[in-house]
């Protein structure tokens, strides 16, 4: 595996010892793309996977297929959720279905079950593994409305679909170029996933929070779409997730959604920031934690409140008993510097990447 230039974020202890130590990197960018700070390297490609979720529910709700078909903020909210399937998730999702006169055939995604064992022994008592379950459905059920809205054919995994390609222009404004020509790879539920520099999501996500776009209706379906997501937060990932406790603590200041493999974005809308943490190991478990630490490192919560939030997080280890025999540690540190700098990217990463890697990610 190539040097991506990952730095130490956390550490698992169990009892007196780290058993476990979290590698990865962490960016975060205004709108205009400066780098106002990093730890690591800000130019790692990597795919976002659902962390795209809110830019792909916009075209929903600005095409008009939201409202032609009477969906509510819980709809929308839903949309760019990575659900756990838990029961008021699955009617909803059922409920979405019924609207579109589809059963769960339409959707791409494959079968799953739900994330909790109580709620899967009811998908077992009422048939095992459907695709209502998957916890993409509401992204599906999105694309499956914008489809029907535009009369078009529902294989809308097609990347030459007009779903895909509305939901690609979408994404070309907000990154500053055209994302059909960033790199792309299959998700795990059917649909393309575009990889991009750390940097890149890290801007696009602070035009996210502050709801930028070039034409009103796009801006107010951005609105829309960040409403939804303040509005219900549980039904993002699951009841008093992390993300959800994140989204309350913060008080509609920060908006964030986490992806696959250690992925998390997050946006803090009154200092116009985006902020990316991505961790090497592409495990979960620690990455809400250091967005909380870098929340105090940046001034969206007092330090005191965002160290506050690191404990609310970040789960304690437990045995078979629940138990705490251990912890996670964020061990994200503030960047050492003896004199004034405006950040760029040469100083937060030099002694990481060369100078030739640096002109590849220089914001244009």
């Amino acid at each position: 595996m190539a040097d991506h230039g990952l730095v130490e974020l956390a550490r698992v202890w169990r009892g007196p010892v780290v058993e476990s130590v979290h590698h990865g990197a962490v960016t975060v960018c205004d709108l205009q793309g400066r780098y106002r700070h990093a730890w690591g390297n800000p130019g790692w490609v990597v795919t976002p996977r659902s962390a795209l979720k809110p830019f792909q529910a916009i075209a929903l709700v600005e095409s008009g297929a939201a409202d032609a078909f009477g969906l509510t903020s819980e709809h929308i909210a839903l949309a760019c959720a990575s659900h756990q399937a838990q029961d008021f998730q699955v009617a909803l999702v059922r409920d979405w279905l019924a609207r579109l006169g589809l059963d769960e055939s339409a959707l791409v995604c494959g079968p799953a079950l739900p994330a909790a064992r109580a709620d899967q022994g009811v998908a077992w008592a009422n048939g095992g593994p459907s695709r209502i379950y998957n916890d993409c459905s509401g992204k599906h059920c999105g694309f499956l409305t914008v489809s029907r809205h535009l009369g078009a054919g529902l294989d809308y995994a097609n990347p030459a679909h007009p779903a895909q390609k509305l939901y690609m222009d979408i994404l070309s404004e907000f990154v500053g170029e055209d994302a059909s020509k960033l790199p792309r790879a299959a998700d795990s539920c059917g649909l393309p996933a575009i990889a991009m520099p750390l940097g890149m999501m890290a801007r696009a996500t602070a035009k996210l929070g502050v709801g930028w776009a070039k034409t009103p209706a796009r801006r107010a379906a951005v609105r829309r779409v960040l409403d939804a997501m303040l509005a219900h937060p549980d039904h993002l990932a699951g009841r008093d997730e992390p993300v959800a406790r994140l989204l309350r603590f913060c008080e509609g200041n920060v908006i964030a959604k986490g992806g696959a493999e250690g992925y998390v974005m997050a946006a803090v809308r009154d200092k116009g920031l985006g902020i990316v943490v991505k961790m090497g190991d592409g495990a979960g478990r620690a990455k809400m934690g250091v967005l909380a630490r870098i929340l105090g490192r940046v001034g969206a919560l007092p330090v005191d409140q965002a160290e506050a939030l690191v404990l609310a997080l970040d789960a304690p280890v437990t045995d078979s008993n629940g138990q705490d025999v251990g912890r996670v540690e964020v061990v994200v540190q503030p960047p050492e510097t003896t004199k004034a700098t405006k950040a760029d990217l040469a100083f937060w990463v030099s002694g990481v990447i060369d100078e030739d890697t640096l002109d590849l990610f220089r914001p244009r």
